[in-house]
């Protein structure tokens, strides 16, 4: 299969296509479903991609004893874990809900299932793609059934080693091969020297056929555009309405401003990477015309003298003359007409010379 695929309907990611960027909205909404909506509309109007949620059927993602646990953080929405999630957690009709509006203002809608029955209930609800959780990434069981949905597939590699992406390769790629993997450390807010992007272009040579990108958890955008840079397909950010709300997640996720700022960046830096061809392009026209240096003649050059690199040299002349990366093809030539010292040379003063420019 090409490193290319149809993440969603019409949208391409991969080879020449716009990287894809993810706003992950996550539970950042803090369990207000008209909060979610409101991080939806922002996450269109700042030019993303999907809004992406977080979908848990909490007794088959947690056990009972995990849930039990008393939940005492400043960032806690109840006494116990299973409260707190609970508080988060938005029913089956609210997916729906939300789907809904985010197909009303455009813009992809999708979500992390973070269990086997939660994949269940987005395939039901026809998501674009499925993505996969940093924490269920080594979750084999997990990942194969999801696979085998046929949906495409978003596949973070927080928390684990090379070692187990090859594996993730192995298990997914013979039964669903449109899927990408993103470089990932889970860490919130992440330090600058736990980023490595160096694992994308790691990424890229061991899977060759994949598209690679990267889902970011640090503070400000610049590190998610050198992501981008270095070749990242699909670029995931967790978002917020406000940083300052309770919850572990919003210091680590952009604002409005800084989200909208990434995707003015990233499409800056796409236009800047353009093409791998070197070559004079037409808007350095100007600037080689008046600035472009010649082979001009260092000494009086009379007609039917073999030329010799002690009579040439190199000068902006006027007008202009054979270009310097071939001055060794002059040597050992004739010319054919009279060469007044500091002229330059011009194609037609030489008998028999094609000029050889590189492209």
């Amino acid at each position: 299969m090409p490193l290319e695929l149809e993440l969603c309907p019409g949208r391409w990611v991969g080879g020449n296509h716009p990287c894809f960027i993810i706003a992950e909205i996550g539970q950042n909404h803090q369990g207000d479903i008209e909060v979610a909506k409101r991080m939806i509309r922002m996450a269109k109007e700042c030019g993303a991609d999907c809004a992406k949620f977080q979908k848990s059927e909490l007794e088959h993602k947690f056990n009972r004893r995990a849930l039990e646990r008393p939940y005492t953080s400043k960032h806690s929405w109840g006494k116990t874990y299973g409260d707190h999630k609970r508080h988060l957690e938005f029913s089956h009709d609210q997916y729906r809900e939300l789907q809904k509006y985010a197909k009303e203002i455009g813009i992809f809608f999708t979500a992390s299932g973070m269990d086997e029955m939660a994949v269940e209930f987005l395939d039901e609800l026809n998501v674009p793609f499925f993505k996969v959780g940093s924490g269920d990434t080594n979750n084999f069981p997990y990942l194969e059934k999801t696979a085998k949905k046929g949906r495409p597939m978003v596949i973070s590699s927080g928390m684990q080693s090379m070692d187990t992406m090859r594996q993730v390769y192995n298990i997914v790629k013979p039964i669903n091969p449109n899927f990408c993997i993103l470089q990932c450390t889970s860490a919130y807010p992440l330090l600058p020297e736990d980023v490595n992007l160096r694992v994308i272009t790691e990424y890229q040579k061991e899977f060759p056929d994949v598209p690679i990108g990267y889902s970011g958890h640090e503070t400000g955008i610049s590190i998610s555009v050198a992501a981008v840079a270095l070749g990242a397909k699909v670029l995931e950010r967790h978002v917020t309405l406000d940083k300052t709300w309770k919850g572990s997640d919003h210091q680590a996720s952009l604002e409005p401003n800084e989200l909208a700022q990434l995707v003015k960046e990233v499409r800056l830096i796409e236009k800047a990477l353009g093409s791998p061809v070197k070559r004079l392009l037409p808007c350095e026209v100007p600037c080689n015309d008046k600035l472009g240096k010649s082979v001009v003649a260092k000494v009086r050059i009379p007609e039917g003298t073999i030329l010799t690199m002690d009579m040439l040299t190199v000068k902006v002349g006027e007008p202009k003359g054979y270009p310097p990366e071939g001055i060794a093809n002059l040597i050992g030539q004739k010319v054919k007409v009279n060469i007044e010292e500091d002229d330059t040379i011009t194609e037609e003063a030489i008998e028999h010379l094609s000029k050889k420019i590189k492209s």
